[in-house]
């Protein structure tokens, strides 16, 4: 759009709500389908380790592909990238809600995060463009509230979905949200100029690609192939490394390199991208986690899962709009140790947890979790990126959405792979126990039930040892996101404050 040019009010109106559901759209992707995994797992005959590449393949696709949505909207314009993103979208979710094997709807999760990556920094770019500057900071709330529906909506909608319906239409509902906003674009969104000098540094986005990839699906399939007794897990490690490798040489001596070495010089700018990549990992892990243990452990319907899970949405919304009003009165450390504080409280609450728990703590841990994190998304943001110069920024901020994403992707590969690895060893120790010659089976109330001595007493004795073995994995997840999140506390003593220009 040529500088000064902005779109008169009607068609102001109809760009901002066409971004607005686009962005829902996305937004509503990063949750919509976990309270649906346990029932993806069982039409696609999945593991449990295996079910998780549903959520990783989407943000690792999306963490790839996020950094250069600045060269291609310069170089193909905004308007086309962004109806190319938003109908790409849609086809790959109609593609996910028709597969019919696991490799088919990880390839097509692949797709849909290829074109979703694009959405959220295209919807802010075009909302800063059509509004005055007068006009831009409430455009900004109000697609941050979308932004922050997402969470909240995406567990009930997901569960009443999968409930009334089925799965796949926890795909399918992005075919008329992303329709809408396909033909607003179309109609109301004046086109922009295409730059063809536009130039990506091909082989350092290439090498970092296929470094990201490698080590994703390392760290996914490893528990399944025992990890380096299996030789493809030794070859991906090799490849991650060595494209690393060759990232890191080519960046530190291209002239124009994919990501500029002088970003990490800024300590501020350092530290904040590995806060959020731990920030990342412990809340989509999380998020990861609950669905299965309400639904398999605790017995929940669908539907009850998604409105227990949808308050932590709420506790952050809640949360974000508080703490937007305290930076830069409140010192950002001050914020940002809060939250962290709150974060591993509701993660020490959670280790407490077995499948008696009422429906009440749960929600009220997951609110007290949601505000903790809503205290830490908005401050480390500022935080991270107030330091940079303003020609630095946007590809800091690309960065830093990469970070997040890599962070988000490992910790939900590592927790599940704990949590498999961890139900076996804990069977194994609790099996231990459970003899035939132990007296506690003398008892005819308990020999009715879990009789060793026969097949339906073993099976039932099997089942429950299993049960108990999970239970305890869980608890050893919890453990493992309490301590990641105290682990960065050390990092605030880092950042520095901004200059009174920043």
């Amino acid at each position: 759009m040529p500088a000064g040019r902005a779109p008169h009010g009607g068609n102001r109106a109809a760009i901002t709500i066409c971004v607005i559901l686009a962005t829902l759209m996305q937004a509503l992707d990063t949750t919509i389908a976990n309270v649906a995994l346990p029932h993806i797992q069982g039409s696609v005959s999945a593991s449990q380790d295996q079910i998780d590449w549903v959520l990783t393949s989407y943000i690792v696709a999306a963490a790839i592909m996020t950094p250069p949505t600045g060269y291609l909207a310069g170089r193909f314009g905004l308007k086309r990238l962004f109806l190319v993103s938003v109908a790409g979208f849609i086809v790959a979710s109609m593609l996910c809600g028709m597969a019919q094997s696991l490799a088919e709807i990880v390839l097509f999760r692949i797709l849909q995060g290829l074109f979703g990556a694009a959405l959220v920094p295209l919807s802010q770019t075009v909302l800063l463009d059509i509004n005055p500057r007068e006009r831009q900071g409430s455009a900004m709330a109000l697609w941050g509230v979308a932004v922050m529906a997402g969470p909240v909506l995406g567990p009930v909608l997901g569960g009443w979905l999968t409930e009334n319906y089925s799965w796949r239409w926890v795909f399918y509902i992005n075919l008329p949200i992303g329709a809408l906003a396909f033909l607003g674009m179309s109609v109301f969104l004046p086109g922009t100029a295409a730059n063809a000098r536009a130039k990506l540094d091909w082989l350092g986005f290439g090498t970092l690609s296929l470094a990201i990839g490698a080590l994703q699906v390392m760290i996914d399939r490893g528990e399944q192939l025992d990890w380096f007794g299996s030789g493809e897990i030794s070859i991906e490690a090799i490849v991650a490394a060595s494209a690393f490798y060759f990232f890191l040489v080519h960046t530190f001596t291209a002239d124009e390199p994919f990501v500029r070495p002088a970003l990490f010089r800024d300590r501020n700018f350092v530290a904040g991208s590995l806060f959020i990549s731990i920030i990342g990992l412990t809340y989509y892990a999380s998020l990861a986690l609950q669905p299965p243990y309400l639904q398999n452990l605790m017995n929940y319907p669908i539907v009850a899962a998604g409105l227990v899970l949808g308050p932590r949405g709420v506790g952050t919304m809640a949360a974000m709009m508080v703490v937007g009003k305290l930076v830069g009165r409140v010192d950002t450390r001050l914020l940002l140790g809060t939250g962290l504080g709150i974060t591993a409280w509701s993660f020490d609450a959670m280790t407490g947890w077995t499948p008696d728990v009422s429906q009440t703590t749960i929600m009220v841990v997951g609110v007290i979790q949601g505000i903790g994190l809503g205290f830490l998304f908005v401050p480390l943001s500022t935080v991270t990126l107030s330091t940079l110069s303003p020609e630095q920024r946007a590809e800091g901020a690309g960065i830093f959405s990469l970070a997040r994403n890599i962070g988000s992707s490992i910790g939900i590969s590592v927790v599940n792979a704990l949590l498999t690895r961890n139900t076996q060893v804990n069977h194994a120790a609790i099996a231990q126990h459970v003899t035939a010659v132990n007296r506690m089976f003398e008892d005819p109330m308990i020999a009715q039930f879990w009789n060793p001595l026969t097949a339906a007493g073993r099976a039932a004795l099997d089942a429950l040892v299993t049960r108990q073995a999970q239970i305890i994995a869980y608890i050893d997840d919890y453990k493992l996101l309490m301590i990641a999140t105290l682990a960065v506390l050390p990092l605030l003593i880092v950042f520095k404050k901004p200059g009174k220009g920043a």
